[in-house]
């Protein structure tokens, strides 16, 4: 093993190749292109092997990351491929989308001393979409029935993991989704650039082919109460994620041209997927030949500005509030954000929405600079008086994150608690809710959060789902022999 790890002395990082900024931008493509064999060996080996490895440590899923990568080193492809599927539903996603410099390349220990980080998340694509490749990916393995139904609301990574993880135990597991697809937002909201979508499909199939029921264009509180679904199944896992978008306090916000950034994603990758999408037929959310100004600092808004440079916009603008250090999205997506030609306004925010009703003409915004921290320890954007500065926009995108939608409310559920944020209120010990046999995870409990945290929470809930549903076995047995 010496002779093949510890190379990171010798060999030097490196990424998969990524397309040029002017012929990726004209596309929703992937922009990064698939390791070769040799170098997705050469670059696992600069694995130090350390003994507290803290990329996997500091990765929701505890993916066993040293392992797999020295059997890539190693050539051991099939078993490297086992290892990471072993902790993960869907490795080959989290490659793609995971902030790998914040989470496990973040926190590599060589990355520390100087040397550049391995790149974990271009081999954990690598090994899984070679295992797809190869047939290496198998069919759900079923265990053995028994006799007990678990309903899951909402066909994200939450509930796809948590459905996998049960019916792999045996369980009967229905998913319910609001869209004609499964995968929520990585169909929806997460672009094809980053994230293509036969992707998620080839997951998403995998699962109806081991027996998992999907009613999708089902919508609870229209088509069924909540109530309802617990008369159909023994339990029920809430994992809806978070939709309801924040929204911009200025004047003229309301007007034609402003848009939620969700709204915009969805109409973008409806229209890649072939169907009829009406506002992006009109041009009220399709970018072409407009000025685009963004506004927010996270995942979302990167992925709206590099959307509007691939539908065309004639300019693309993206205010933050606070500075380019300060900004929750990931590094990597900015950079290729600039690289594309977006233009970032740091330490800037919109004052007011020029224009009509009918339509915007421009932003007005205002210069800040960082006070004080606040509670959270951030510091706090103030103006900058007589700092007031205009751009262009027809089209206004609001990338400000998002809100619980009122469940309670929408389910016909007033009896289900909620946090005085809106997120569904679990017992941390079991992630069931105030309400027997009812569970939750991802974001619509912890807010709005990264996919892998989303993975994570639906293993966590499958867990204490499985736990119940044996406890109320054992207690009917307890019944029956009195």
């Amino acid at each position: 093993m010496a002779e093949r790890m510890l190379k990171f002395t010798t060999v030097a990082r490196r990424t998969p190749e990524k397309r040029a900024a002017d012929a990726r931008a004209g596309d929703f493509h992937e922009i990064y292109a698939d390791f070769i064999d040799a170098k997705a060996s050469e670059q696992s080996a600069r694995c130090s092997q350390c003994g507290v490895p803290f990329c996997q440590t500091h990765c929701p899923l505890h993916n066993n990351i040293p392992d797999w990568l020295r059997m890539t080193a190693e050539g051991r492809l099939e078993e490297a491929y086992q290892l990471s599927a072993a902790t993960s539903s869907m490795p080959e996603v989290c490659g793609r989308i995971c902030p790998q410099d914040r989470l496990c390349e973040g926190n590599c220990v060589i990355e520390q001393s100087g040397h550049g980080t391995v790149t974990i998340g271009a081999v954990e694509r690598y090994i899984n979409d070679k295992a797809w490749d190869m047939g290496w990916v198998k069919p759900l393995a079923v265990g053995p029935d028994q006799g007990q139904s678990v309903g899951i609301v909402g066909a994200g990574p939450a509930g796809l993991s948590a459905a996998e993880r049960l019916r792999e135990a045996g369980y009967a597991v229905t998913v319910y989704d609001r869209h004609d697809r499964a995968g929520g937002l990585l169909i929806y909201g997460i672009p094809s650039f980053k994230l293509e979508k036969d992707v998620v499909t080839r997951r998403t199939e995998r699962l109806a082919e081991g027996g998992i029921a999907f009613k999708l264009g089902f919508e609870v509180g229209r088509d069924a109460t909540l109530e309802q679904l617990r008369e159909r199944h023994d339990a029920v896992l809430i994992a809806t994620g978070v939709y309801a978008a924040r929204d911009l306090v200025a004047p003229g916000a309301g007007s034609a041209g402003v848009a939620p950034a969700l709204d915009y994603l969805i109409a973008s990758n409806r229209t890649g997927l072939g169907d009829s999408v009406p506002a992006y037929e009109s041009g009220e959310l399709d970018a072409a030949g407009k000025d685009v100004v963004v506004v927010g600092g996270g995942d979302t808004a990167m992925d709206c500005v590099r959307t509007a440079i691939r539908q065309g916009a004639t300019s693309v603008t993206c205010l933050y509030r606070r500075d380019k250090a300060n900004m929750p999205g990931s590094m990597r997506e900015v950079a290729n954000a600039e690289e594309e030609g977006v233009v970032f306004e740091w330490l800037a925010a919109p004052r007011a929405v020029t224009g009509e009703a009918a339509g915007v003409t421009g932003v007005r915004a205002a210069r800040m600079r960082l006070g004080a921290p606040d509670s959270s320890g951030r510091q706090t954007p103030e103006e900058i008086d007589g700092g007031d500065f205009e751009r262009p926009a027809q089209l206004l995108i609001k990338a400000l994150g998002f809100e619980p939608e009122p469940l309670a409310q929408l389910w016909s559920a007033p009896d289900l608690k909620t946090t005085r944020w809106g997120t569904v209120k679990v017992d941390v010990r079991h992630q069931m809710t105030n309400l027997d046999g009812v569970f939750a995870a991802g974001d619509i409990v912890r807010g709005a959060s990264l996919v892998v945290w989303a993975i994570r929470d639906g293993y966590d809930a499958a867990a204490a789902i499985q736990r119940y549903l044996q406890a109320k076995v054992g207690a009917s047995a307890l019944i029956a022999a009195e």
